[in-house]
């Protein structure tokens, strides 16, 4: 409630300044309204998506758009007058670019050219290549927020995402509504917001609101952040249904996100560490459902790490410590392959690895490393890529919460478990998966990227083939990467066309750094 009367507030000192102009614009629906926030893209799949925006003035809410910039031909459209507007685009096809104006009145648009564009997901469980953004602590208004987003909008400019995530405390200091609108809306608002699609997660600065409320916004949520953001609560993007903002799952392609909350309470009760508690035993179900469909990567990212050593510590703070010792050994058993938080204003990236719930003295690497790889895959010693095993055994962790925020660093940095750290300069990561094979790169504030690792499953094949004499067979190496047929001059290609002579006969396949080798037994009659 008091988040409610805070927003109208809001609203009514914004609007102090519009008045004439209100007037006028409700005597004449023709007067176009001012744009205050975004548009910004939500709740994307692969044959909708909802466009968000806020105006000075009570209007429909109209989106025309279609495939081409100059050719909208199809219109979404809310009757009701409101200054929060949001249309969903429905009927969409998949992995398509359309091309879209916001506006209301009579048919006046507020903005839409050319830059006003998204893709539409994949089919769920469909193999391809993906690129995602992943911001930590990103909402501050400062030079290195910015220094940060123009690195990744230069990133991206030959090679565009399909969706961006948010690990929480997306507007500091306390997650109000001018703060998102100073420190997030208005930073992103000219490229990342109106072009891809976000995935949040809360953090606990969105939570503070006015911090002496922050315990009851813990239990309410009702906070700025809930009113921002859309979220897939239905199973609408994949996954199994949350019926919350809190918490929900979708699926990129052949990849499976779970966004959480590790900071407000389910249940009036209950926490993110409470593994009998509503959010844990969403996941559970979720994670068996995802399992049974045998597909792709499972990636799940909140806001409070399990290790760190940066600007916070994981050996003091109690919620880390709890999410540490009694809910990552969940995701593990479920075969999570990646986990992302932010919290600490720094980067931190793990090894593969498994089974250590303790505090940092009792990390024993050879204990608790599955692969001791460095798993930068470049060709320098030991750089091999994090191969998941039949098992599906193995997890790395990232911190990445420098893409606005800043640090130091504990007397006992780095964490013992991370094979790299780095509290001095900020950035943001981007994940880049293609099929089996997933990349992670951490762009900083400079332009660097300092710390990436690649990871692959089902590799390492041994297949046994029967064919017919003077059958063809074309056989496909089961990594992305490079390729070595061996007794094959020059065959550089994934795939090899061949027709065996009478027996048996071995072709083997390996990448540029001996990491990965199938081989493929081929007996013909």
């Amino acid at each position: 409630m008091k988040q409610t009367l805070f927003l109208l507030a809001c609203m009514c000192i914004i609007m102090a300044g519009f008045t004439p102009a209100n007037a006028q614009e409700q005597r004449n629906p023709t007067v176009v309204p001012v744009l205050l926030r975004g548009p910004y893209l939500q709740v994307a799949t692969s044959n909708s998506i909802i466009i968000r925006w806020r105006t000075t003035t009570m209007t429909r809410s109209v989106v025309k758009y279609g495939r081409a910039a100059n050719q909208l031909d199809s219109t979404a459209q809310e009757p009701t007058l409101t200054f929060e507007h949001q249309v969903k685009l429905t009927g969409l096809s998949p992995r398509t670019r359309y091309y879209y104006a916001i506006g209301g009145g009579q048919g006046a648009m507020i903005q839409g050219d050319s830059s006003n564009h998204f893709v539409t997901l994949p089919v769920p469980g469909t193999e391809g290549a993906y690129r995602i953004g992943v911001f930590g602590d990103c909402g501050n208004n400062s030079t290195r927020q910015r220094d940060v987003r123009d690195q990744v909008e230069k990133y991206i400019a030959d090679k565009p995402m399909d969706a961006w995530i948010l690990l929480g405390d997306n507007a500091y200091t306390y997650g109000q509504d001018p703060e998102f609108q100073e420190k997030f809306f208005n930073i992103y608002k000219d490229d990342l917001l109106k072009k891809y699609a976000v995935f949040p997660s809360p953090g606990n600065h969105d939570y503070n609101d006015l911090y002496q409320f922050k315990a009851t916004a813990q239990t309410t949520h009702d906070i700025a952040y809930y009113h921002n953001f859309s979220m897939p609560t239905e199973g609408e993007a994949g996954g199994v249904p949350s019926h919350t903002q809190a918490f929900y799952s979708f699926d990129i392609g052949n990849i499976h996100f779970l966004s959480l909350d590790s900071y407000g309470k389910e249940d009036n009760a209950t926490r993110l560490y409470d593994t009998t508690g509503a959010q844990v035993q969403w996941i559970k179900k979720d994670l068996e459902a995802f399992k049974n469909t045998k597909r792709g990567w499972v990636i799940a990212y909140w806001h409070h790490p399990p290790y760190t050593m940066g600007s916070h510590n994981s050996d003091k703070e109690g919620e880390l410590v709890q999410i540490r010792q009694n809910f990552i050994r969940i995701l593990e058993r479920y075969g999570v392959d990646l986990i992302l938080c932010g919290h600490s204003h720094l980067y931190e990236r793990s090894r593969l690895m498994k089974g250590h719930y303790g505090m940092e003295a009792t990390f024993d690497s050879s204990k608790h490393v599955l692969d001791h790889s460095t798993a930068l895959y470049d060709g320098s010693e030991d750089a091999c890529p994090y191969i998941k095993d039949g098992n599906n055994t193995g997890t790395v962790y990232v911190v990445t919460g420098s893409a606005g925020a800043s640090g130091d660093k504990q007397t006992t940095y780095p964490h013992n478990a991370m094979y790299y750290s780095n509290y001095e300069i900020g950035g943001a990561s981007m994940l880049e998966i293609d099929s089996n094979r997933l990349e992670l790169k951490w762009i900083c504030a400079d332009g660097q990227i300092r710390d990436h690792f690649v990871m692959m499953k089902d590799v390492n094949k041994h297949q046994v083939i029967h064919a017919k004499k003077g059958e063809k067979l074309t056989l496909t190496a089961s990594f992305i990467g490079t390729y070595k047929w061996k007794g094959q001059k020059n065959a550089t290609s994934r795939s090899l066309q061949v027709t065996p002579k009478a027996g048996k006969t071995v072709y083997e396949v390996e990448d540029a750094y001996n990491c990965v080798k199938d081989v493929f037994e081929v007996n013909v009659k």
